[in-house]
C-alpha cells in the first residue's frame, strides 16, 4: 500500500507549545520555528516555540518546585505511572510511528522499531521502581547496621538528537524519573513533534505537574542556558563528539555531572570463513538503515582479501535494489536524510572520498528521482585505506567503505584505529576468533555474526574513547547516571563505637 503525502493529514494540530509546570505555554519571545518533512520539505509538520533563556529558567524553576514532592513518591508508585504510560504507548504505536516517518524520514518499519524501544524502556524503568537495589553489608562493629541506597540528584537537563526522536528521550527520561529526579527536556529542533507526543503521554498517565518540562529551541538559546543553570544537577547529552566536548566544557566550572553519548565510526569485520550472504545482509542493514544516520551505523567494512571481491560484488548488486523514497510507501527501503545541511555534508564527504583515491562502486549522488526531499543514494567505496578521512571521520549518512585486510590481526588493528569506540561486529565461524575479537575490539558494543546495531534496553549502551565519558544509557547502569549513592549506618549499641579504632577482642 502506498501513502500520499498530505500536509497536516496526521493531526488537526499544527501549532505546538512548550510544557512548563504542567501548562502548555508559548515561548516568552513569541518566536517560532517550523519542523519540516524531509521527504517533502513543503510539508510543514508543525510550528514550535523558538524558546530562549527565560523559558529555560521557568522550566527549571518548575522542575525544582516539583522535585520536593516527586522525590518523596515511593519508587514503586513512580513505576506505576510509567507502566500506564507504556500501555498508552502500545495503543498509539502505529500513529506515533507514522508521525515519526513524516517528521524524521526513517521508513515505517524502522519508525515502529523506534517506538517499540520507547515501550520497552518505559516498562523496563517501571519495573526498576520495585528493584532499585542497594546493598546491605555486615558492619565491622557490634550492634551496628550498614547499607547503601540510591538517592535522586534533583533537576536534570536532557538534550536529545533527531535520529531516534522518541527512543533516546525515553532512554533518559524514564531512568531519570524512576530515580526520583525532575526533568527539563530539550529535543532536537529537527524532530520536536515526537518528544511532544511522549510528554503528552506522560501527562495523560498521571505524572504530576512540573516533573517533566519540555522546552523547544536551538542549542545556543536553550541548550547552553540549561547547561549553565545553577539549579540543574546533571546534563545528559546524546549527539556529536564536537558538541559533546563543548557540553563537557560548559558544565565543568560548576562541577555539574555530565553523561555523554557521542560519535561512532563503526566497523563490520568479515573474515574469510564468514557466511558471506549473512554478512552482506548485515552490512546493508547496518550501513543504510535510517539512511546511515545512526551513531552505530556500519560506516566501515573491513573484509579479508580472500573474500573481498565476492563481498564487493554482492554488495554492489544488493545496493542497486534498494529503493529510496517516502518512508510510508511499503516498497521503500531507504528514506531521506534529515535536512539540506546534512545532505550537503554527506555529498562533500563523497567528493572527499573520490579525491582521496577510493573507488566509488555504487551511489555517490543526490537522488532526485526519489522525490523533492533530501535523498542521498546509498554509497559504497572500495579499496579504502584505513587512514583516509572517509575511514576515520563520522559522515552520518548512507556511505560505507570497504577496507581490505590480509589477516585477523590486521582486521582488529584497523577496527581499533579510530578515535571512536561505540560498536563493532565480526562475521566468522571460528569460535576462537570470535572470542578474541570480543576481548580485543575497543568498543562499548560488540557483535558476532550480527551488524553493529540492535542494542536492547536491559544492557548498557555507550562507548569508549571519544564516544563517551564513561557513563552508559539503558540497563541498570542508567540508574547510576541519574542517582547518587548514599551509605547509611545505624548504631544501636547505645555507646560510642569507633570504627577502625576500637578493639573488639
Amino acid at each position: 500500500m502506498n501513502f500520499e503525502i498530505k500536509p497536516g493529514s496526521f493531526s488537526g494540530q499544527s501549532k505546538f507549545l512548550n510544557y512548563i509546570g504542567g501548562q502548555w505555554v508559548p515561548a516568552k519571545s513569541g518566536k517560532t520555528f517550523e519542523s519540516l518533512n524531509p521527504a517533502e520539505p513543503s510539508d510543514v509538520v508543525g510550528v514550535f516555540p523558538a524558546s530562549g533563556p527565560e523559558d529555560v529558567n521557568a522550566a527549571v524553576a518548575a522542575a525544582k518546585k516539583a522535585y520536593e514532592n516527586w522525590r518523596l513518591y515511593p519508587a514503586p508508585k513512580r513505576g506505576e505511572i510509567l507502566f500506564k504510560a507504556g500501555q498508552i504507548l502500545i495503543e498509539r504505536k502505529e500513529q506515533l510511528s507514522r508521525e515519526m516517518t513524516r517528521e524524521m524520514g526513517k521508513v515505517l518499519a524502522e519508525a515502529r522499531g523506534d517506538v517499540q524501544e520507547v515501550i520497552d524502556m518505559t516498562f523496563y524503568a517501571a519495573g526498576e521502581g520495585r528493584r532499585m537495589f542497594g546493598q546491605t553489608v555486615p558492619s565491622e562493629l557490634q550492634n551496628k547496621f550498614a547499607m547503601s541506597v540510591r538517592a535522586p540528584l534533583g533537576v536534570v537537563g536532557l538534550i536529545t538528537p533527531w535520529n531516534f526522536p522518541m527512543a533516546i528521550p525515553s532512554w533518559k527520561l524514564m531512568p531519570a524519573l524512576i530515580c526520583g529526579n525532575t526533568c527539563v527536556l530539550k529535543p532536537a529542533s529537527d524532530t520536536p513533534l515526537l518528544s511532544h507526543r511522549l510528554v503528552e503521554i506522560l501527562e495523560e498517565a498521571g505524572l504530576p505537574k512540573g516533573v517533566v518540562n519540555v522546552v523547544y529551541g536551538s542549542g545556543r538559546e536553550v541548550g547552553e542556558p540549561l547547561m549553565a543553570h545553577p539549579d540543574v544537577s546533571l546534563i545528559s547529552f546524546t549527539g556529536s563528539t564536537d558538541i559533546g566536548r563543548r557540553v563537557n566544557e560548559a558544565c565543568a566550572p560548576s562541577f555539574k555531572r555530565v553523561s555523554l553519548e557521542m560519535g561512532g565510526k563503526n566497523a563490520i569485520v568479515i573474515m574469510d570463513d564468514a557466511n558471506l550472504d549473512l554478512a552482506v545482509d548485515g552490512v546493508l542493514w547496518g550501513a543504510f538503515g535510517t539512511s546511515g544516520q545512526r551513531c552505530t551505523a556500519a560506516s566501515r567494512v573491513i573484509v579479508h582479501k580472500s573474500v573481498h571481491a565476492q563481498v564487493r560484488d554482492k554488495l554492489k548488486n544488493r545496493i542497486g535494489e534498494l529503493k529510496l523514497g517516502y518512508g510510508l510507501n511499503s516498497d521503500v527501503k531507504v528514506g531521506p536524510v534529515i535536512n539540506e545541511s546534512a545532505m550537503k555534508k554527506i555529498l562533500e564527504y563523497i567528493e572527499i572520498g573520490k579525491g582521496e583515491g577510493a573507488d566509488l562502486i555504487a551511489g555517490g549522488a543526490r537522488d532526485t528521482q526519489a522525490g523533492a526531499g533530501w535523498f542521498v543514494q546509498p554509497t559504497l567505496f572500495d579499496n579504502v585505506k584505513s587512514t583516509m578521512r572517509i575511514a576515520q571521520e563520522e559522515i552520518f549518512g548512507p556511505v560505507t567503505a570497504l577496507i581490505p585486510v590480509g589477516s585477523f590481526e590486521e582486521a582488529i588493528q584497523v577496527a581499533n584505529g579510530i578515535q571512536f569506540g561505540l560498536s563493532t561486529a565480526i562475521y566468522t565461524k571460528n569460535v576462537n576468533q570470535a572470542f578474541t575479537a570480543l576481548r580485543d575490539l575497543d568498543s562499548g558494543l560488540c557483535y558476532v555474526n550480527a551488524p553493529t546495531i540492535g542494542a536492547e534496553v536491559h544492557l548498557p549502551f555507550g562507548g569508549t574513547k571519544d564516544t563517551g565519558n564513561g557513563h552508559r544509557d539503558a540497563g541498570t547502569t542508567a540508574l547510576d547516571v541519574f542517582s547518587e549513592w548514599k551509605s547509611l549506618y545505624v548504631d544501636y549499641s547505645d555507646k560510642l563505637q569507633r570504627a577502625q579504632i576500637d578493639d573488639l577482642s
